[in-house]
């Protein structure tokens, strides 16, 4: 066995070396990924103009007014999954899918990267060798035209998404860096790079927080490549821990087992029993993620291996990034619905806390010691069941109970109006506006996509029309 490892890996460094080797046929990626069409851009950008506008008129001013961002600070884990972070930004918003590419160091993510986007032999491919080689996180995007972007500009720039990783401090900053560059692709999907784990190196070493920089790319990823080689299937404690941020994802991830040329018929099926073996106890899932065995590099595949078995896994693969790049307006509706949800879950629970608040609080009352005693024992105040209880909320849904007392900590209760108050002759009730765009305005808007309407918003809907404001949460 240590023979044939070592043989494999003689093999495989000699084969990297070799630069004249016959390329492989790149048409079936553009048929697959249908880039010669034409898409509907103008629907397109109707489409995300609408939900832009639901969010600035409808969710943000309740995300603002109960200080939403500050619980998603101190949550970690009601709302396992994709998470908008802090408040969302337009950048968030009309953002492309984001395919992410995770891995050992050396098993070919920045090779499979450059073979899909056919960088092969071009002054922008990425870097690759036998060695670790990729130490930055790599954003490739669309452009104008081809250019390098330093990550402190990334990160100032307001527009982009990737402003919030301004948190991880200039160390971090050195360490992103992002491609720019006119390609079809690109303009409907933006790939991530990122460094190979090698597991002996510790996160102090790298002089930022590897692992959450990875969370932060991990919770806004719309498809997760995993990617392992046959010489690396061993899982250390650097790529058990990945999984373990990848909990919650799973739909999205997918394992790639790369480089599957490099072995005969015979020893690919027990490299491909050896991986399952070693990711089985990390995915604890009833239905493990897919598998993909082929060889995503530019040249052709070695002689004498399963070439036809390997061009069906790469187009396989094609179709599941092609889905995720067609569905992506759908996706993207479905999440800032789910955002608004929580956002209106959270609101509902700290308008229970200032209404409880208030009706305990007496003249002679200790407002500190009545709030503590609120925050340490919700449940003898009713505080959650009573969500449950007067509104359509689900208790699979509820916040973690704890957050509440580190989120009340640093905001005053004195901080926030009760619900009731939190209406307009000219806006509406914050309250009425969430839950139209939740029941009425975000389903719509899905609908019109899908049935190839032109999305709109009327001025009554975003407005009101000046109508006085129905409040269902005042007392009378």
């Amino acid at each position: 066995m240590v023979m044939l490892h070592k043989a494999l890996c003689l093999y495989i460094f000699e084969k990297e070396e070799v630069t004249t080797a016959p390329l492989r046929d790149r048409s079936h990626i553009d048929e697959t990924l249908r880039l010669a069409t034409e898409e509907k851009a103008k629907d397109y950008a109707a489409a995300l103009q609408t939900l832009r506008k639901i969010y600035h008129t409808s969710i943000k001013p309740m995300e603002q007014a109960y200080k939403y961002n500050e619980l998603r600070q101190h949550e970690i884990s009601a709302y396992p999954g994709r998470t908008l972070g802090d408040q969302a930004t337009d950048g968030e918003i009309t953002s492309k899918p984001m395919v992410l590419f995770l891995g050992p160091w050396s098993v070919g993510k920045s090779s499979m990267v450059n073979y899909l986007l056919g960088l092969h032999e071009s002054p922008y491919q990425l870097y690759t060798g036998a060695e670790p080689t990729t130490s930055e996180f790599t954003v490739i995007m669309h452009g104008e035209k081809i250019r390098s972007v330093e990550g402190i500009v990334m990160a100032a720039d307001s527009s982009r998404s990737f402003s919030p990783l301004e948190k991880f401090g200039q160390n971090f900053l050195e360490k992103l860096i992002g491609i720019e560059m006119p390609h079809k692709m690109l303009e409907r999907v933006t790939f991530v790079d990122t460094p190979g784990i090698i597991e002996n190196r510790k996160q102090q070493e790298r002089g930022y927080p590897f692992n959450d920089v990875c969370q932060w790319f991990i919770d806004r990823a719309d498809l997760i490549f995993v990617v392992f080689d046959p010489t690396k299937l061993d899982v250390g404690l650097e790529l058990e821990m990945l999984f373990r941020q990848l909990k919650g994802r799973e739909s999205q991830i997918r394992i790639i087992l790369n480089k599957a040329d490099n072995l005969a018929t015979q020893d690919l099926m027990r490299v491909y029993g050896a991986l399952f073996w070693s990711l089985a106890p990390l995915i604890n899932v009833t239905e493990p993620p897919r598998v993909y065995v082929s060889s995503f590099w530019p040249y052709e595949y070695a002689p004498d291996t399963s070439k036809e078995l390997f061009k069906k896994e790469e187009i396989s693969l094609l179709e599941d990034l092609n889905q995720v790049i067609e569905n992506r307006l759908e996706n993207k509706i479905a999440f800032i619905r789910q955002h608004a949800i929580r956002v209106r879950i959270h609101s509902l629970l700290v308008d229970r806390y200032v209404q409880t608040f208030k009706d305990k609080m007496s003249f002679f009352s200790d407002a500190d010691l009545v709030f503590k005693e609120i925050v340490d024992d919700p449940d003898k105040f009713f505080i959650f069941k009573s969500i449950l209880a007067k509104t359509n909320v689900s208790k699979f849904d509820l916040p973690n109970r704890d957050a509440y007392r580190d989120f009340f900590g640093i905001n005053p209760i004195a901080s926030f109006k009760p619900l009731s108050t939190q209406c307009s002759y000219i806006g509406g009730c914050l309250l009425d506006k969430i839950e139209k765009a939740i029941t009425h305005e975000l389903p719509a808007l899905l609908s019109s996509i899908n049935s190839g309407k032109q999305p709109g918003l009327s001025s009554c809907e975003a407005t009101g029309c000046g109508e006085k404001p129905k409040n269902r949460y005042r007392k009378n």
